[in-house]
């Protein structure tokens, strides 16, 4: 049986398999920038399942980082690693080595999108978060609670203004956490086994998922995608939006008038078109 065999096999033969596999990934060699390139550009370009095989196989380790840090939703580690190697896998697949990302910032978001999928569908019988906005309180909510009880109204006004939702959604989405499912409950009266329920994991202080997820996922994909879009603007539009918008100092429409001999209203209109453009190119 090979190595890659040997993996699959470990990983979905259950938890108490799980340090072999955790222990098989770490001893994968790592890859080099330009082996990680060469290995994507014969995927890409030729579809080598071997090249792919190896991409995915020198990743796993980190698929495991991050499923270790879901543990507090109270759902089987290994679920969660093969959830996420699943993400992983579509991350390889979709990986443009000319972008010049490593893989690994690359696949984080699709590694964790699967791992909140799974724990979406399976931490309660009845869904606590279907809408995009729904999903976003149910991480950050976890976070923002400073104690056991109910959230302050100050504490509602500040979660819904840092989330960009209405204060109702925080209310509701709280009111939902705070409910759980029977079927998930201690079910015998041993005290032992009754802090093993999920219940008690509704509170985990040791964490930080909601500011992790809220990083990783958007800010390097936002980025991307910002960058492409100025470069699709003449060169003039793009000194514009970066003097008006992107520097660390900004200059005045009538700044870049005189530096490009203009009536300030003209360079307004010139940065009104640009963002135009840049919006349409960003939501494409």
């Amino acid at each position: 049986m090979t190595k890659a065999n040997q993996l699959m096999t470990l990983s979905v033969a259950g938890s108490g398999s799980l340090e072999a596999y955790t222990h098989a990934v770490s001893t994968i060699s790592m890859l080099s920038a330009e082996e990680e390139r060469a290995l994507a550009e014969r995927l890409q370009q030729h579809g080598d399942l071997d090249a792919a095989r190896q991409l995915i196989m020198s990743h796993l380790r980190f698929v495991v980082h991050i499923a270790r840090s879901y543990s507090g939703y109270g759902l089987p580690i290994g679920d969660l690693v093969q959830e996420g190697n699943i993400g992983l896998m579509k991350a390889v697949k979709r990986f443009d080595p000319s972008v010049g990302v490593r893989l690994v910032s690359f696949a984080v978001h699709w590694i964790k999108a699967e791992i909140h999928e799974f724990v979406l569908k399976n931490w309660r019988i009845v869904k606590v978060a279907t809408t995009k906005a729904q999903r976003k309180l149910f991480f950050n909510l976890r976070k923002s609670k400073k104690n056991l009880g109910w959230f302050s109204h100050d504490e509602v006004k500040n979660v819904a203004a840092s989330l960009g939702v209405p204060e109702y959604e925080v209310r509701e989405m709280e009111a939902r956490m705070s409910n759980h499912d029977l079927a998930f409950d201690a079910q015998d009266d041993d005290d032992d086994n009754n802090f093993s329920a999920p219940v008690f994991f509704l509170d985990d202080k040791n964490s930080d998922l909601a500011n992790n997820f809220e990083e990783d996922q958007s800010e390097g994909a936002a980025l991307e995608r910002l960058q492409a879009a100025v470069r699709t603007l003449d060169e003039r539009s793009q000194d514009i939006i970066r003097a008006r918008w992107l520097d660390n100092e900004k200059l005045t429409l009538q700044e870049l008038a005189d530096r490009y001999q203009v009536s300030a209203e003209r360079v307004r209109q010139l940065e009104k078109n640009a963002m135009k453009k840049l919006h349409a190119a960003m939501v494409a």
